[in-house]
């Protein structure tokens, strides 16, 4: 029997800044064209997945203004301003983008204090709810380097009322006590799924403090061995492999919020129907071998 039920309101919640939201979140990356560049194939159809994300229950939308770049919170703005007194926009600065579509570190006070104005602008807003810092040390995954001058400068925009929370992303456990020992953090966004678990301590580190980790890419960096396999216990469950692979997620651990991506209303649905997936002791065994 296949997952169907769309309604993200079924899910349960966790606390991200000062609101509960559903642990089954929206990600609008892929709202933007190829390679996260330039304007979508489609206009009509991502705005049509973020209103019917938001019309099935989804109150956490995960964005950036160097999508695009521009180009998805414009999207964003036109599918849902004036937004719902319940929707949490979660936006990252850090970083530019080249002619090329190439992306460059921006960490200097002035890029961060003109990107934290983008995202404004963009939105339509006039506070943004909450901001990560992605660290852009190394731009394909975290790496070690202080913090304290860019949060600095966010945290000074937060005391003017630009910003209400701030988050991190593509840190290090050591990067997240740096953080933290600056102003409070409320997220953590970095890549973990089924078979990249390199942040399993941080996860229960986090958890610990009460504070929600947002994995990305859930089915990234997997080989077609781990995708065979993942694909198997799919088959047994009546579901998609990024179905179990989001099941896996929220049972992972409870302040783990998902932000799955996708240009499609169907693929949408599907992956709110996630949240309904209990996986047995036995289907979780034989996920755990994928990571081995």
């Amino acid at each position: 029997m296949s997952i169907t039920t769309v309604n993200a309101s079924q899910t349960a919640t966790y606390k991200l800044g000062h609101r509960q939201v559903k642990r089954l979140g929206y990600g609008a990356m892929q709202l933007a064209g190829p390679g996260v560049f330039g304007p979508p194939k489609d206009r009509a159809a991502a705005l049509a997945v973020l209103r019917e994300a938001v019309a099935s229950g989804v109150d956490h939308i995960d964005t950036s203004d160097f999508y695009g770049p521009h180009i998805t919170n414009q999207i964003i703005r036109e599918a849902l301003h004036p937004y719902p007194a319940n929707l949490a926009i979660v936006t990252k600065v850090s970083a530019r983008r080249g002619a090329d579509g190439s992306w460059i570190p921006a960490m200097s006070p002035e890029e961060l204090t003109q990107a934290v104005h983008d995202n404004l602008s963009n939105l339509g807003l006039d506070v943004l709810d909450t901001v990560n810092l992605r660290s852009m040390f190394d731009v394909h995954g975290p790496a070690e380097g202080s913090l304290e001058e860019p949060l600095t400068v966010l945290a000074g925009l937060q005391q003017k009322g630009l910003i209400r929370h701030i988050g991190l992303s593509n840190v290090t456990s050591k990067q997240v006590a740096q953080g933290r020992s600056i102003c409070d953090i409320v997220c953590v966004q970095n890549q973990y799924n089924l078979a990249h678990r390199e942040d399993d301590a941080l996860i229960d580190e986090l958890a610990g403090l009460g504070i929600p980790y947002v994995p990305f890419f859930p089915l990234g960096g997997f080989t077609p061995l781990q995708s065979s396999a993942l694909s198997d216990v799919a088959q047994q469950l009546g579901a998609t492999p990024m179905q179990v692979a989001l099941a896996w997620l929220l049972q992972r651990s409870p302040n783990i919020l998902l932000i799955p991506g996708t240009s499609s209303v169907t693929h949408l649905r599907e992956n709110l129907a996630a949240g309904q997936l209990k996986l047995t002791p036995e289907a979780l065994a034989q996920l755990d071998t994928i990571a081995k």
